[in-house]
Formats: structure tokens, sequence, C-alpha cells
């Protein structure tokens, strides 16, 4: 385990310095020329002439000069005047980047944004965030029939993890997950226009740090799950009009569309990617990995700034049974359709991704979700007293449906020259909330700034420092605080979960990513964390990964 958290520090510490050797030293020139206070070049023919002393007029013949006035020989061409030798002009901080040169990386940044937009009406890879359809891979799997409509895809994620501090107890693990994927364009196939169809199954192993460590509620990693080989998506997709309108219809996930950031590639914990006030609140997580479920899902894009998305779930991927949902829904072949609806709804409104935009891209997302099944009351049994009484029955009230509003926001700050529009920071923030009554977390939060591309040699790299912020339910606390009245004992109250991370995403070639990863996790659990049972205060805790991402 030591060996494990020293590895993943040194191999951190060891890009991070890659970063900061790379850049150039402050106040350098490639051409080798002095500059003046503005960082632009110095005229070496003398003096500039003073803004207020009038042009001189020659007189049509020459007078002798003045030999009571002394005067000052010009400077020679090689040399500054003598001024300024005495008093150089400091070096420019930062060499301003010319207006025609930030205009054209910032229409790169756009034409790289429209891409983006573009990707999301794809077959998404959870392992990649990119398209399945991608042919940034390692170019070891062949597709020989992919111009007659079949292309299949091939992802493995593995990573090591490991708590040198706090949680539950200290420990290391690896996990890992393999993604096989096909996609058929049924228009090349059999002549069905705008027809595609998409799966994917997962093949899963290794065990979870969180799960068996930490006990926080803010999974360390995306990939965490029970081992086993699922089915995970199976669909068919319909095009509609002038492709801007689409159908899904079969077994899907809704973490690929609904409340994303794009800004968030470079960090690991499940949080950025489905959001943990989703993963706890929904029955059985939601349609999100490793679980995704029958329904149907429209998006339509109005016109270039706004989106629309709608969607209808089964209420509950795995079924409503006290167990481990994972192991009740184990090779995700249960398709149910009869545990209520899931309802989402998204609209999208994004700015600066045309062509002649004058701004740089951002996007504004506004949404909701509707569950029509029954939830535990977070306070009361079925018989209307606190559970933690003695006279409480052993099963908590039921509440008739729950509901979510949240909301998404990213802009790109700034661009940085080179990389072929790729470079720049970016910031993304998404927030959450739903009824304290019937769900642990009511309120949810996260952020951060991501930069594009740090190393002008290294544009498809992405660095990202981000925090997540997870509130318990006010009925939840007060449940804590009856146990403590009602029972006597010293349980703690809970309040929230805190985290803060930073990641980095290196491209080692086409297809081959590397992610460094540090979180400090606060307060897991929200103040206590369940040991056989029995609640317990644990300490925060320190985790150290590393990600290997293989395309194949």
């Amino acid at each position: 385990m030591k060996c494990l958290a020293f590895g993943c520090g040194a191999f951190f510490a060891l890009t991070l310095a890659t970063v900061v050797h790379a850049q150039p030293a402050l106040g350098n020139n490639s051409d080798g020329q002095p500059k003046n206070e503005l960082g632009l070049p110095q005229s070496q023919s003398g003096p500039a002439p003073q803004a207020d002393s009038p042009p001189a007029i020659s007189p049509p013949s020459p007078a002798p000069p003045d030999q009571s006035a002394p005067q000052a020989a010009p400077p020679l061409p090689s040399e500054p005047p003598a001024a300024e030798q005495s008093a150089p002009a400091p070096a420019p901080l930062i060499e301003p980047t010319p207006p025609a040169e930030r205009a054209k990386t910032a229409a790169k940044a756009r034409t790289e944004a429209r891409k983006d937009k573009e990707e999301e009406h794809k077959p998404i890879d959870p392992d990649t965030g990119g398209s399945t359809l991608s042919d940034d891979t390692l170019g070891i799997l062949k597709n020989p029939w992919a111009d007659r409509g079949i292309k299949f895809s091939a992802t493995y994620v593995g990573e090591s993890l490991g708590n040198p501090s706090g949680g539950l107890r200290q420990g290391a693990i690896y996990e890992g997950r393999l993604n096989l994927a096909t996609d058929l364009d049924l228009a090349k196939i059999a002549a069905v226009n705008g027809l595609t169809f998409h799966a994917n199954i997962f093949q899963i192993h290794g065990e979870g740090l969180s799960r068996n460590y930490i006990g926080n509620l803010m999974l360390a990693s995306s990939l965490e799950a029970l081992p086993t080989t699922r089915l995970y998506e199976a669909w068919f997709e319909q095009k509609l009009g002038s492709d801007k309108y689409t159908i899904r219809a079969g077994q899907l996930a809704a973490d690929a569309e609904f409340m994303t950031t794009r800004y968030a590639d470079a960090l690991i914990n499940s949080t950025f990617g489905w959001p943990t006030i989703f993963g706890v609140d929904m029955p059985s997580g939601g349609p999100s990995p490793p679980l995704a479920a029958v329904g149907a899902r429209f998006k339509g894009e109005i016109n270039s700034h706004v989106t629309v998305l709608a969607a209808v779930f089964n209420g509950d991927p795995a079924g409503p049974e006290p167990d481990d949902p994972q192991s009740r829904n184990r090779y995700g072949l249960n398709f149910r359709v009869n545990d209520g609806q899931l309802l989402l709804g998204e609209i999208q409104y994004a700015w600066n991704t045309e062509k002649n935009a004058h701004g740089l891209p951002g996007t504004f997302k506004i949404g909701g979700w509707h569950n029509s099944t029954e939830f535990n009351d977070q306070r009361f049994a079925s018989n209307g007293v606190s559970q933690a009484s003695p006279l409480a029955t052993s099963q908590p009230a039921q509440l008739k449906g729950d509901f979510g509003v949240y909301s998404t926001f990213e802009q790109l700050l700034f661009t940085m020259p080179g990389g072929d529009g790729k470079r720049g920071v970016a910031f993304f923030t998404r927030a959450s909330a739903s009824p304290s009554d019937r769900n642990l977390i009511e309120a949810y939060a996260d952020g951060g700034l991501t930069v594009l591309g740090p190393v002008e040699s290294r544009p498809d790299d992405k660095l990202t420092l981000a925090f997540a912020y997870s509130k318990i339910s006010s009925a939840a606390q007060a449940l804590d605080n009856d146990y403590r009245v009602l029972t006597g004992s010293d349980r703690p109250v809970r309040d929230y979960e805190g985290l803060v991370t930073i990641g980095y995403l290196a491209e080692i070639r086409k297809g081959w990513t590397v992610l460094p990863n540090l979180q400090y996790v606060i307060h897991p659990g929200g103040g206590y964390v369940l040991d056989a049972g029995t609640p317990r205060a644990v300490h925060d805790a320190f985790v150290l990964g590393l990600r290997t991402v293989l395309k194949f």
C-alpha cells in the first residue's frame, strides 16, 4: 500500500514537473531582440522622439552650430541611449498575443466546441467520454466491415487506488473494466435511413476502495462496482427530419447526456459523471453505470443555441428489493418495466459556438427529474413515530414520488496560443436540490477549473482542480438527533460530505491516456459511516490513484 501511494504521488509530481519545465522562461523572447516596457521590439537606431517636441524644420542654408551650447553626440546604432542603459525596462510577465492570433485561436476554440456538441449526438463510450464511433484508437482492433455499417470498439480501464490515511481502514485496491461495444448503421445494412443500433457489455473486476475502505458517499472511482459481466446498453436510434432530432429506445443510460460537463474528463471520482445526489437519491442509483434501464429518449437541436432533452425510464433499474441492486440485476438482463417511471428533462443553451461569433463558447443547462415510485421517509416509521423510537415499526413510512432540479454552467475563460484551438482555461459548476423528507442528500454542488493543453506541445492534456459538496438532508439529521435523545447514544449528527481533488489527463499516444489523481474526502459519509451496521465517525480520507485507459 505504501508503495502504491509513493508510486502514484511520484508519477503525479513528475507529470506536473513536466508541465512547469516545459513553460518558456518569463521575459524571454524568441528573436533575441531587446524589448521595451510594452514587450515590443526596441529600435536600435536611437532614442524615440519625445511626444511633445515639435518637428525640426531645416533652414534653406545650414547654419554653423552654436559652439556655446554643447551638442550631445547621437548614440551609436549598436547601443541604446545612456539613460536606457542605466534603467533597463523590465521584461513583461506575459508576452502579449497579437490580436489577429487571439482571434484565430478563439475561432478554433469555437470549432472545438461545435465538435463536442456534435459528439453528444453519437453513442458515448462511458470510459473515455468520446464516441464509440471515433477512430482515436491504438489501431489494434480492426474494423473490416466499417464501410458496410458494422463497427466494433473495445476499451479497457484499469486503476490502482489507495487511502494511506482516513476512512474506515487503510488499504489499496486494483479494479478494472473492459467495455466491448457494437454499432450498426442500418441505413447501410438494411436500407433503413437514419436508423442505428448500439450495444455494449461490461466485464468488471476488482474491489472498490470506497465500499471496502473509506465508506464515503462520493465514490472514489467511477469504475467502482461489484465484479460481473453485464449487458449495459442496447438501443435503437432513429434520426428524424434534418438529423437534428433523434429518438432512442431500448436499455439506455442517462449519465452521458443529462447534467454533463465536458471539462471534467481529467477527474476519476464518480460524482463528476453522474452526480452523487442522483446516485444516492434515485432507486438503485438511477440509469447510470453500472446499471442502465429500459426507456426512451428524445433529443432535438432547435437551433445552433438551443437543445432539448426528454426521457422516460423504468423507475428502478434493479427493482424494489432490500439487497444490493447490483446483485438484483447482476447481468443486466432484467429489462424491468413495471417499477414506476423516471422522467428526465433538460434545456441547454450554448453561446459563441458559431464560426463568426465574437466571444468564447459556453453553455448553460437547466433540468429536472421526477420518479413516481415510493420512497422511504428519512425520519419517521410507518406508524408515525421516529425510527429511533423503541415504539417504531421496522419499516419506514412510505412517501409517494420524488423529484429534483439541477443546473450546469460551463465557460471557456480564455484561450492560449498553439494547440490548434484546443488550449485554454475553462470553468464549470453544477448544482442540484431535492426534497429533504425522502432523500439522504438534499443539496449538491460541484465545480472546478480546467487547463486545456497546459503545455503547448501537448494540447490534448488536461489539468483540473475541483470540489464537490453533498449536504445531508435535514430529515436525516433530525433522525440522528432523535437517536441521541431517545437512546442516549453518542451517535454523530451528519452534516455534509466534501471533496477536493486534482487530476491530470495525459495522452501518451492516440488511444492511450494516463490519469494520476489526488483526492481529499471531508466528513466521509457526511459525518459517520456504517461499519458492520454500526455508525462510526471516521477521519477525513486522503486518496491516491493512477488510471490507465486503452482504446483498442
